[in-house]
């Protein structure tokens, strides 16, 4: 089969998403301040999932040119989001992880769909923790990463994607008020889009590759 990267195209959203993203993060650190919880900063750069998947690694080059082939072909303006809410997910007790959730336009559905087409023949399956940026601080990679990138396309696509910008880790009872309280009303567009490796958690670990808009 060959070695497989995991990696994510992802969305660098506008300032005005951004500057959100990071005021939100700052009540996260007043729950949790690092080094269990994270600052969205150099390492946690706010950001959009679009795609996450295997490819074969010796092809990264054509899955770059095959991604600019689907910013090049696009509209980039019909690629719009809006904020809706902030959720979390469990991720130990008593504390979650928490994204700002935000609504895609039909645009972005487009250039999801978009990727996977190209992106087919360079696709794998099955990737190992070799697949992945490991760290001394992570050296390994868990099972529900492994999985959530090989079954990220029907799972997490299409009619099943929910699109969020992960702002930090809090307590569940200080998340209970703040998901209480309405999120900034933001509609807007990508800044570029990037590809990434991907580390364990499916955080976006080491950049490979970006194009402005």
């Amino acid at each position: 089969m060959g070695d497989l990267t995991a990696i994510d195209i992802l969305i660098d959203p506008e300032d005005s998403m951004k500057e959100l993203a990071r005021s939100v993060n700052q009540r996260m650190l007043k729950s949790i301040p690092p080094p269990t919880g994270f600052a969205l900063d150099e390492h946690h750069q706010p950001h959009i999932t679009t795609l996450q998947r295997y490819v074969h690694t010796d092809e990264l080059s054509e899955v770059s040119e095959a991604v600019k082939g689907v910013i090049d072909s696009m509209d980039l303006s019909t690629v719009t989001f809006s904020t809706l809410n902030i959720q979390h997910l469990p991720v130990a007790e008593g504390v979650g992880e928490a994204a700002v959730v935000v609504k895609p336009a039909a645009g972005v559905i487009e250039f999801q769909h978009k990727l996977m087409d190209a992106l087919g023949p360079y696709i794998g399956s099955g990737g190992g923790p070799d697949a992945y940026v490991r760290t001394d601080a992570e050296p390994d990679i868990n099972d529900a990463t492994l999985n959530y990138v090989d079954q990220y396309v029907p799972t997490h696509s299409g009619d099943n994607y929910i699109a969020h910008v992960t702002v930090g880790l809090a307590r569940l009872d200080d998340l209970t008020l703040i998901e209480a309280k309405p999120v900034e009303p933001l509609t807007f567009g990508p800044s570029s889009v990037s590809v990434y490796q991907l580390g364990n958690g499916g955080t976006a670990a080491k950049h490979l590759k970006s194009w402005s808009v």
